[in-house]
């Protein structure tokens, strides 16, 4: 048999069928989010109100029916991936932080080991950087290492960096 005929063939009915129950449950999640985190997801415009409508109602057959519109509309989203990934940030905002900051301290610690090579791999993926004021803290973590002297520029080193990454995302929450 040939590979490419599994390839093309669509989704079984049991996939749709998990896919959509799972997009029926992410509606559902939105509905219990309080405003504020609400507002931080982008949704479309009647989405947005058929939630807010869900709220709303208290009976069960009508609220039943509400999800399952949401539900409906859900499945009718372009990109239900970047619903999902925004609605797990506004539900669990430290991660993203945590995982900028190891990211970030993964490339000082690269930096100093590694010198001008790492410099390099650096500014190929951040061409923005200053290339002179990223070398000079470089420089001046590695002699303080090497020192054995208080970290202050490798903090230093630390804190540019992430202002590099922030000016680049806008909102901290690069992954990588």
């Amino acid at each position: 048999m040939n590979d490419d005929f599994f390839d093309e063939q669509p989704p079984s009915k049991s996939q749709r069928k998990r896919e959509a129950h799972a997009l029926q449950t992410l509606g559902e999640n939105l509905v219990a989010l309080g405003d504020a985190q609400l507002e931080r997801i982008p949704l479309p415009a009647d989405l947005h109100a058929a939630i807010l409508e869900a709220r709303r109602l208290h009976q069960r057959g009508a609220r039943k029916r509400q999800m399952q519109y949401i539900g409906r509309l859900m499945r009718q989203l372009d990109d239900p991936a970047a619903v999902q990934a925004a609605y797990e940030r506004v539900r669990h905002p430290g991660e993203a932080e945590t995982r900028l900051l190891h990211r970030l301290e993964r490339w000082r610690e690269r930096l100093i080991e590694e010198g001008d090579a790492a410099v390099g791999d650096w500014l190929a993926e951040h061409p923005d950087t200053d290339r002179q004021h990223l070398r000079q803290l470089v420089r001046a973590a590695r002699r303080e290492r090497d020192q054995s002297a208080t970290p202050k520029k490798t903090r230093e080193l630390f804190r540019y960096l992430k202002t590099v990454i922030v000016a680049e995302t806008g909102d901290g929450e690069a992954d990588g």
